[in-house]
């Protein structure tokens, strides 16, 4: 509904439909179904099944030198990427110093190769059948989370929102619910600079083509660069008493819908100045591209710039035009708003499973080194994903003997469950390792069932939301 006075959209909560009873029930055999797993051994075979472990090494380039690499990586994820100090785990892991896994952890693993070993599980996710039932890549959510720190060390600022000290894990999740990237940023920064920036570094086979963000997404710049970069931003739309919208010349009028656009004659996109700047823009936007500035630092200055620069303005103006249009079809296209609400639901639940792995030191990052809290990050991110990648597995190799015997799956009923599955998974007791010496069989990929319905209904909304 749109006040005819103010000009001011409400939008009613969409009721959800609720849980179809049939996928209740998948969901609840495929949970019973699960088998029980311990996190060092779920691990140990996406090691060996996906050979993550082969990016890391001493910083010489060298072969390292250690009697069993393999398992040494593999314990070294685990202890960091669980938030678990070297020396507190070596008292309940067999066989491992407390030095040695510090060593290691310092020597071999970096943050480039982090990145590295990250992006093979995203890639080695993406070519499960099974993936297809959450997604096709195209879409990713970006959102924070809170991490505590000590509060005497570089990054810590204490949070307004959360009124503690410590700094944000910024994930970039696909829809896939796998996490294709993520930074570890102050609580002071404005989070909507680093949108853009996990999209251009994400070095996976997953190039998602549009990009889902909370309310911090609804900036001019971010808007017009995400454009310029060809992304379409699709944040989650609040608090519209304080959004404009921009008409395309003084003349214009819209049927229906001008009481949005306000007094008529205001608001009006200089598109001459676009014109005039637009070399000055994409020589910008290649340049981000390229890397010889990165898009957060751009951002920033945008953000914080003189209005009286040209190029400054240029954004502005390009960010007014295409936030007008991404507001007009949040409104009209009630398919394109539950994407949006569920994509970001998606990283929201990541937040939480990724701080569930994270359990160790009561989830409190103990580096004081920013390059340190950021390694922290990368090891969690890699073990999240690990976990996500060996439930997809899990659940796959479950449908199948549900197949075997008779059952009869819809996919639209298995787009339902989420890999985020935690009940089966054993965090805690001696972390046995004679997992590491067990060599899996080799697993399958493929799934039995058709897919191409899900994919008829986002072919379908989509060109609801372009006739819109």
């Amino acid at each position: 509904m749109i006040d005819p006075e103010t000009g001011v959209p409400s939008l009613k909560a969409i009721r959800a439909d609720g849980q179809r009873p049939s996928a209740k029930r998948l969901e609840q055999e495929i949970k019973a179904r699960m088998p029980e797993r311990s996190l060092m051994g779920i691990v140990a075979r996406t090691a060996y099944w996906v050979e993550w472990w082969r990016r890391f090494g001493p910083p010489s380039g060298n072969e390292p030198k250690l009697t069993d690499p393999l398992g040494r990586y593999v314990i070294v994820t685990f202890v960091k990427g669980t938030n678990m100090g070297p020396y507190e785990a070596a008292r309940h892991i067999p066989g491992v110093s407390g030095h040695e896994l510090s060593y290691v952890a310092n020597k071999h693993f970096s943050i480039v190769l982090l990145n590295e070993a990250i992006a093979d599980l995203v890639n080695a996710h993406a070519r499960l059948d099974i993936s297809q039932a959450w997604g096709d890549g195209t879409a990713v959510a970006a959102d924070g989370t809170h991490m505590d720190t000590y509060l005497d060390n570089l990054l810590s600022e204490t949070s307004v929102r959360y009124g503690k000290p410590g700094g944000i894990a910024y994930h970039h999740v696909s829809d896939t619910y796998i996490a294709l990237f993520t930074h570890f940023i102050p609580c002071g920064v404005w989070e909507a600079v680093y949108i853009i920036e996990g999209l251009l570094k994400n070095t996976s086979e997953v190039q998602p083509t549009t990009v889902h963000a909370d309310t911090q997404g609804q900036s001019f710049p971010v808007f017009a660069l995400a454009h310029l970069l060809g992304f379409d931003l699709m944040p989650r739309i609040r608090n519209w008493k304080e959004l404009t919208f921009y008409r395309s010349s003084k003349q214009s009028e819209y049927v229906h819908i001008d009481a949005l656009f306000g007094e008529p004659g205001k608001h009006v996109i200089d598109f001459d100045l676009i014109e005039s700047q637009f070399r000055h823009l994409m020589r910008v936007a290649v340049s981000v591209r390229e890397g010889t500035i990165s898009s957060s630092t751009l951002l920033k200055r945008l953000r914080s710039g003189s209005r009286k620069n040209a190029t400054y303005a240029a954004f502005r103006e390009v960010g007014r035009v295409i936030r007008t249009v991404q507001l007009l079809r949040y409104l009209s296209d009630a398919p394109l708003r539950r994407r949006v609400t569920a994509a970001t639901n998606k990283v929201e639940s990541f937040n939480r499973f990724s701080q569930w792995i994270g359990f160790g030191n009561r989830g409190v990052i103990a580096d004081n080194d920013p390059i340190e809290q950021e390694k922290a990050m990368k090891f969690n991110a890699l073990l999240t994903n690990a976990v996500i990648f060996h439930n997809a597995l899990d659940i796959a190799e479950i449908v199948r003997q549900m197949l075997e015997e008779g059952w009869t799956i819809d996919p639209e009923d298995l787009a339902h469950i989420s890999p985020y599955l935690t009940e089966h998974i054993n965090r805690f007791g001696e972390y046995s390792t004679h997992e590491l010496g067990i060599q899996p069989d080799a697993y399958d990929p493929k799934l039995d069932v058709d897919f191409t319905p899900l994919r008829d209904q986002d072919l379908t909304a989509a060109g609801l939301g372009q006739a819109a």
